[in-house]
């Protein structure tokens, strides 16, 4: 059985998720998840193509074959590989599926790598982080996660706002584990993962120890919702390439006095342990090294519609369109350069690993939720109102008025199906609910812009520019 059918069965667990306001009894026959479970499923199926599997898996110390995501880096020229198997798997999905690779399961073996640095204060996380990620991975789990409380009043702490509950917060513990209840945002994928994990993105204070827990779920754990925004999802595939493969869907997840199992309960009660392993060099490094590399195969793809756009219509010999087209292109050499300079300029850490070089990666993530908006604003000055000039289906084309259509629709250097094709994949990228959905994500996936920014201004070493500058004022 290959690891794509492996995993559509997987999804029929009992899962509970909440679309509409009902439940879904299968998600793998909804019309709004099972576009994007095929898409899963066949990326999940390169890990068996004869093309591929070297490139995206390797043997683990069980004998195991197991995702590169999963890969703990001991020489340099891994790094290369594990960008390569990200590489593959970004591309898969022209970079639209941002938390259906390797994301999370970097970021759960940058803890295991990273989890001595907390077994002073946390004696027991190394060796529970350790089995669940030996498990994830020789189970090739996917994995997604939920940080965020609720936004009911930002003014305030979770502990402030009348009902001690909306956060997820410990509401007792049994020999068994303890017992949850809240909310928490945003679970990305989340119907269509095989994992949770839950702890908070941002850092608790002593007074909200409570509220200070790092665990694990199955998507399936009984007591735990999965509340559902709205499907982008459509089942026209022809004319909506994108919306009918890629909708990750966005979910909360709500604990009905959900029990965690002691051997899930990673840390509880430690604002400072949590926030120390989250905010670890290492764990940012090796986490966010797969998010640039799938923020390139965004880029080329968005470069290359906007390419084809403007040839399309026969505009590239005009200066102001070559100007947009080459802002596209800047764009994307400037993060490719900067995500190998992450690479080459890798360092042997203290964990005996070595991690890309984390500063080019954090100015590629910062310069990136602006980068995309901005590509995806390009297209629409590409286009102008082509994307809006088309028929309500492409099969139009092929209907009654076909001859006539074919006439008004061509382009420059290709006929009117081909033309009307790209229209619609431009206006599913830049126009749909989809579109938007991704314009929203790239700007805020790693938080507050301006957080993130200040952020680099802290941590950035200032000192030799400091020096540099004080050596020539004298």
């Amino acid at each position: 059985m290959t690891a794509g059918r492996r995993y559509v069965d997987r999804l029929n667990d009992g899962r509970q998720v909440w679309l509409d306001g009902a439940i879904v009894p299968d998600i793998r026959s909804h019309p709004a998840f099972h576009g994007t479970v095929q898409s899963v499923a066949a990326v999940m199926d390169l890990q068996d193509d004869p093309a591929t599997e070297s490139d995206l898996t390797y043997i683990t110390d069980t004998g195991v074959r197991a995702n590169l995501a999963f890969f703990i880096p001991d020489k340099k020229e891994d790094l290369f590989r594990r960008s390569r198997a990200f590489q593959i798997w970004s591309d898969a999905t022209y970079g639209v599926m941002s938390r259906v690779g390797g994301f999370y399961r970097s970021q759960l073996t940058a803890w295991h790598i990273a989890s001595e640095r907390i077994a002073l204060e946390q004696p027991q996380f190394p060796e529970k982080i350790a089995a669940y990620y030996r498990y994830v991975r020789d189970h090739d789990l996917l994995l997604t996660a939920a940080g965020h409380d609720p936004q009911i009043d930002r003014t305030k702490l979770a502990s402030e706002l009348g009902d001690l509950y909306t956060a997820v917060r410990i509401v007792r513990e049994t020999q068994e584990g303890i017992i949850v209840r809240g909310a928490k945002m945003i679970a990305t994928g989340g119907p269509y993962m095989d994992e949770i994990m839950v702890s908070p993105h941002g850092k608790k204070t002593g007074d909200e120890q409570r509220y200070a827990a790092m665990f694990a779920i199955p998507a399936s754990h009984p007591g735990v919702h999965l509340i559902c925004r709205e499907s982008f999802a459509s089942d026209r595939e022809e004319d909506h390439p994108l919306s009918s493969r890629f909708d990750e869907m966005d979910a909360v997840l709500v604990f009905d006095d959900a029990l965690i199992p002691w051997e899930r309960v990673f840390i509880k009660d430690d604002p400072d342990s949590i926030w120390k392993i989250r905010s670890e060099r290492l764990v940012s490094a090796i986490s966010l090294h797969e998010n640039i590399v799938r923020l390139v195969s965004k880029l080329e793809f968005t470069a290359a519609v906007g390419n084809e756009l403007a040839n399309s219509i026969g505009i590239t010999k005009f200066a102001h369109v070559q100007e947009k087209l080459a802002e596209l292109f800047f764009q994307l050499e400037s993060i490719k350069a900067l995500l190998l300079s992450s690479e080459h300029r890798a360092v042997y850490n203290s964990s005996g690993v070595w991690e890309p070089e984390l500063e080019p990666i954090i100015t590629a993530k910062n310069l990136g939720n602006r980068y995309y908006p901005r590509a995806l604003e390009l297209l629409q000055q590409l286009s102008g109102a082509g994307m809006l000039q088309v028929p309500s289906t492409i099969a139009e084309l092929r209907g009654p008025l076909g001859a006539q259509l074919k006439t008004y629709y061509r382009g420059a250097d290709r006929d009117a199906e081909e033309r009307v094709k790209l229209l619609k994949l431009s206006w599913d990228l830049v126009g749909s609910r989809l579109g938007a959905r991704h314009e929203l994500y790239e700007r805020f996936y790693a938080g507050d812009p301006v957080r993130t920014y200040a952020g680099q201004y802290v941590e950035y070493d200032k000192q030799p520019l400091l020096d540099k500058a004080f050596r020539r004022s004298v």
